[in-house]
C-alpha cells in the first residue's frame, strides 16, 4: 500500500515538475500562416475612411495610411470631401499615399510644378470653358507632363497633354520633320478639350474618362462588359496598375496645389513663371533661320525655341506655308521698323555649298591587283598606279577590325585582300598582311570653283543707319589702296553735299540695299548674263553669285522662280529705261571724285521721278520708303487707292505734274 501510494506522489510530482517547462515553448505557426515575419498580414480595425479592404500583403499605400496620424487624414478627408467640382473624388489610403508623396516625400518636384502653374493654368481654363468642361481638368496636364510642352514618354506620347501619333493625327495636329503640333501649347490644349468632350459623351462619367484618356476608350469598354459595372471602383481590381493609379494621383495633385500653402511649398526662391505678350509673323514659302531670326533682336539662340515649341529644328524650310512665327512683344518696334521681306531674305537659311563627293577606294580582287575604278571620267586610267602596297605585321592582340581602322579600310577588304576566312576574326602574332592605300597625288585631286563669297552683315542695320553704311561704301570700291583716313573724308562730304538727295539713290550710288548681295556691276569677274543649264534653279543661281532670288526675279521681269534649260538671265539692275526706275549711279574715277567733292554748292538737287513702275514684292510701305518726303497716304491720295494693295506692272504717281 505504501509502495503504491509512493508511486502516486511521484507521478505527481513529475507532473508538477514539467508543467512549467512546457508554458515556455512558442507554439508552432500554422500551416497557413507564412513563416516570414516580415509579411504576415496586419489586423487592424477598418477605418471608414478606408473604400477598400486590406490586401493579403499590405503594400507601399497601405503602410503609408497606417503610419499617418488619424489627425492628418481626417484634414485631408475633409478638404477633399469640401470640393466643389463635377468631377467626383474619392479618399482612401492609395489618395493619402500620393498626398504624402507629393507634400513630404518630393517636394521638390511640386515646386517646378508650381513654377509653371501661373504661365499655363489661364490658356487651360480658357479652353476648358469654351468646351463647357470642369475647371479641374487642367490638373490632368500636371499629371500627364508636369506641365512641360516637350515631355516625351517612354511609348512615344508627346507634349503637355501627352499625345500619342494616331491620336493626334485623328484631332488633326500637324507632324512631320520640322513641326509638331502636339508641343504647341495652345492646339494641342484645343485637341485635349474636345477629346475629352468626346469621351464624356461616350462614358458619362469623369472617373471612367480619366481612366479611358490613359488605358484608351477600348480597352475600358471592354472591362465594362466584362465586369458588368460602370463603377470605376468596382472595376479597380481589373485595372492595369498604371490606370488604377491616375485617378487616386489626379486627386492628390488638385489637393495638393489648391493647399499648397498650408503645406509650405511655396517659396520665395522659386523662379515663377507668368505669360507674356506677344506677336506674330507670318511664314509662308520661304525658309527662315531661327537663330539668325534671334541674333537680328538681341536674343539668344534658344528664345524663338521657347516660344514655339513645336519647331523641331532650328530652322524652317521653303516648303512651309502660312505658319504663324510666335515673337516676343519686346521686338515689335524694331520688327515695325524693319521691311518685311528685306528681313526675311536676310534671315533664310544659307546652305554651304556641296562638298566634293570623296573617291570610293576601290574593290580589288587580289593583293597582287592595281586596277582602279574612276568614277565619271572619259579619259584613260593612267600608266602610273594609283594605290600603294604596304606590308603589315600583327601584333598581339590585333584583329581584322582593328588593322581595317588602323588603315581606314573596311574589314572585308583586308580579308579579300589576304584570302582570309570570314569566320576568322583574331590573327595570330607575327602574321603578314598586304593593305593596298590610295596614292595622294595633287593630280587626282578634284578642282572646285570657288565661287564669291556673299557679304553679309552680322545684324540687318535699321533705316536710320543706313544713310551711314550706304555713305561709306563707295570710297571702299573705287580706292581700295588708299589709307583709311583717305577714303572715309570723300564720302562724308558726298554726304553732306546732297542733303536732299533721297536715301536710295545715295545706297544705288554706294552699294545695293539688300545686305546679302554685293552690286554685280562692280565685279569684273561675274558675267553679266547667263545661259540656264539643265539641273540649275533660282536659288543655285543666286547663291553662287552672291545675289537674291528677288533681284534676278525683278531684274528679269520673271513671273514664278522657274526657269527653264535655255533660258537668258541677266544678272544687273535695268537702267532707267522705264518710269520709275532709278540709274545705279557708277563709281567715277577719282579724278571727278575731287571736282564733285570741291564743287558740292553747285551740284544738282536729283529731283524725284514722276511715276515708278511696281515691282515683284513692292508695297506701298516699301515704295514710300525709296523717295524721300514721299509718304503711303500721299501715295493712296495721287493715285486714287482704296487699299495698300499693288500689283507688279502697275504705274504709280509719285508726285504731281
Amino acid at each position: 500500500m505504501k509502495r503504491s501510494l509512493g508511486r502516486v506522489a511521484f507521478l505527481l510530482l513529475l507532473a508538477a515538475g514539467v508543467r512549467p517547462a512546457a508554458a515556455q515553448v512558442q507554439r508552432p505557426l500554422n500551416a497557413d500562416q507564412p513563416t516570414d515575419t516580415a509579411r504576415v498580414q496586419l489586423q487592424v480595425p477598418l477605418d471608414s475612411l478606408v473604400a477598400e479592404p486590406l490586401e493579403a500583403g499590405p503594400d507601399s499605400a497601405h503602410l503609408v495610411w497606417l503610419q499617418t496620424p488619424p489627425e492628418l487624414k481626417d484634414l485631408v478627408a475633409d478638404r477633399v470631401n469640401c470640393f466643389e467640382t463635377d468631377v467626383p473624388h474619392v479618399f482612401n489610403g492609395t489618395v493619402m499615399s500620393f498626398v504624402n508623396y507629393f507634400t513630404v516625400r518630393n517636394r521638390a518636384y511640386t515646386q517646378r510644378i508650381l513654377e509653371r502653374q501661373n504661365l499655363y493654368f489661364p490658356l487651360f481654363e480658357k479652353y476648358l470653358a469654351k468646351y463647357n468642361l470642369p475647371q479641374d481638368l487642367k490638373y490632368l496636364a500636371v499629371v500627364e507632363s508636369a506641365l512641360l510642352p516637350t515631355a516625351r514618354s517612354r511609348v512615344g506620347a508627346v507634349g503637355l497633354w501627352q499625345f500619342m501619333g494616331p491620336t493626334a493625327g485623328d484631332l488633326r495636329l500637324v507632324r512631320n520633320e520640322f513641326i509638331d503640333e502636339r508641343m504647341n501649347p495652345e492646339k494641342s490644349t484645343e485637341a485635349a478639350c474636345k477629346f475629352l468632350r468626346d469621351l464624356y459623351r461616350q462614358f458619362g462619367d469623369w472617373e471612367l474618362v480619366l481612366a479611358a484618356y490613359n488605358w484608351g476608350s477600348g480597352n475600358v469598354q471592354r472591362a465594362i462588359k466584362r465586369n458588368g459595372t460602370r463603377n470605376f471602383w468596382a472595376l479597380y481590381p481589373s485595372l492595369p496598375k498604371e490606370t488604377r493609379n491616375y485617378v487616386p494621383t489626379f486627386t492628390a495633385l488638385l489637393y495638393t496645389m489648391q493647399y499648397a500653402n498650408e503645406h509650405n511649398l511655396h517659396s520665395d526662391e522659386l523662379n515663377y513663371l507668368y505669360p507674356e505678350r506677344t506677336d506674330t509673323v507670318m511664314i509662308s514659302g520661304r525658309s527662315l533661320d531661327l537663330r539668325k531670326f534671334s541674333a537680328q533682336f538681341g536674343l539668344d539662340s534658344g528664345a524663338m525655341a521657347r516660344y514655339n515649341p513645336e519647331i523641331r529644328k532650328t530652322y524652317l524650310p521653303a516648303s512651309i506655308r502660312n505658319y504663324a512665327l510666335t515673337v516676343p512683344h519686346c521686338v515689335s518696334v524694331e520688327l515695325a521698323a524693319l521691311d518685311r521681306n528685306t528681313l526675311l531674305d536676310f534671315c533664310q537659311v544659307t546652305l554651304p555649298p556641296p562638298a566634293p563627293i570623296t573617291p570610293v577606294a576601290p574593290a580589288l580582287d587580289g593583293a597582287d591587283s592595281t586596277r582602279t575604278l574612276v568614277a565619271a571620267a572619259d579619259k584613260p586610267v593612267a600608266d602610273k598606279p594609283k594605290f600603294r602596297r604596304v606590308r603589315h605585321t600583327v601584333r598581339r592582340g590585333e584583329s581584322v577590325a582593328s588593322v581595317a581602322e588602323r588603315y581606314d579600310v573596311t574589314p572585308a577588304q583586308v580579308r579579300r585582300w589576304n584570302e582570309l576566312p570570314r569566320s576568322k576574326q583574331t590573327l595570330t602574332p607575327k602574321q603578314q598582311l598586304v593593305v593596298f592605300l590610295p596614292v595622294e597625288t595633287p593630280e587626282t585631286a578634284p578642282v572646285v570653283a570657288a565661287a564669291p563669297k556673299p557679304r553679309i552683315p552680322a545684324k540687318l542695320p535699321l533705316p536710320t543707319e543706313k544713310t551711314t553704311v550706304a555713305a561709306v561704301a563707295p570710297t571702299e570700291t573705287a580706292d581700295a589702296d588708299a589709307p583709311a583716313e583717305a577714303k572715309a573724308e570723300p564720302a562724308a562730304k558726298t554726304v553732306a553735299a546732297r542733303p536732299a538727295r533721297p536715301v536710295r539713290e545715295v545706297a544705288a550710288a554706294a552699294e545695293p540695299a539688300e545686305p546679302a548681295a554685293p552690286a554685280p556691276a562692280d565685279d569684273d569677274s561675274l558675267p553679266a548674263t547667263y545661259i540656264v543649264r539643265r539641273g540649275d534653279y533660282l536659288t543655285k543661281i543666286a547663291r553662287e553669285r552672291g545675289l537674291l532670288v528677288a533681284q534676278i526675279v525683278a531684274w528679269n521681269k520673271l513671273t514664278s522662280e522657274t526657269v527653264v534649260p535655255g533660258q537668258k538671265l541677266v544678272f544687273t539692275a535695268p537702267t532707267e529705261t522705264e518710269p520709275g526706275t532709278l540709274t545705279t549711279v557708277a563709281t567715277t574715277t577719282p579724278a571727278a571724285k575731287t571736282r564733285r567733292a570741291s564743287a558740292p554748292a553747285v551740284a544738282p538737287q536729283a529731283e524725284l521721278p514722276k511715276t515708278h513702275l511696281v515691282q515683284p514684292g513692292d508695297t506701298l510701305y516699301n515704295i514710300s520708303r525709296r523717295y524721300q518726303g514721299v509718304t503711303v497716304d500721299q501715295l493712296r491720295r495721287l493715285n486714287h487707292l482704296k487699299s495698300d494693295e499693288v500689283k507688279p506692272g502697275q504705274k504709280l504717281v509719285i508726285v504731281q505734274s
